[in-house]
């Protein structure tokens, strides 16, 4: 069950380091867009660095969770999810809607993508593709999470 001890500790840990993830998803994102404004790679960089910064945080996010020890959890799945991967997933609540505020009023605000309209302002149609991208980022993270709390009932 959700509330086995190992399991509430292993979650409080995974929201901690969630947390800092995160939080350092900001300064990685103006790095890699400073990297490209310096080598004047200014053409797509608003999806490429989006898309790159969120793998980076859902891969280091699944490395910090394979680090951590569950129990098995025998409440049943709700359309084939786990209780814990919900919780897990919980930690991301409200985390890409605030990222992705933060990249695009860093476009808007920058001098240096002011030329290129495309990425200074990103219009909704180029915002949609992005999302779509995101989407699929966010679907195979959640799956590789459900996997390994299925994984606990057959081990």
């Amino acid at each position: 069950m959700t509330e086995h001890p190992v399991n509430t500790e292993s979650l409080a840990r995974f929201a901690r380091q969630a947390a800092e993830i995160k939080s350092a998803a900001r300064s990685s994102y103006d790095r890699l867009l400073a990297a490209d404004l310096s080598r004047q790679r200014w053409d797509g960089c608003f999806q490429r660095n989006v898309l790159a910064v969120l793998a980076q945080v859902y891969d280091q996010a699944a490395n910090v969770l394979q680090t951590l020890p569950f129990a098995p959890d025998p409440t049943p799945l709700d359309r084939g999810m786990s209780a814990l991967t919900k919780l897990v997933l919980a930690e991301f609540d409200g985390f890409i809607e605030t990222f992705l505020a933060y990249v695009v009023d860093k476009h808007r605000t920058s001098c240096a993508l002011s030329n290129f309209p495309d990425e200074h302002k990103p219009d909704r149609d180029y915002l949609e593709v992005v999302k779509r991208d995101i989407a699929q980022l966010w679907r195979e993270f959640a799956v590789n999470v459900n996997n390994r709390f299925l994984a606990l009932t057959t081990e």
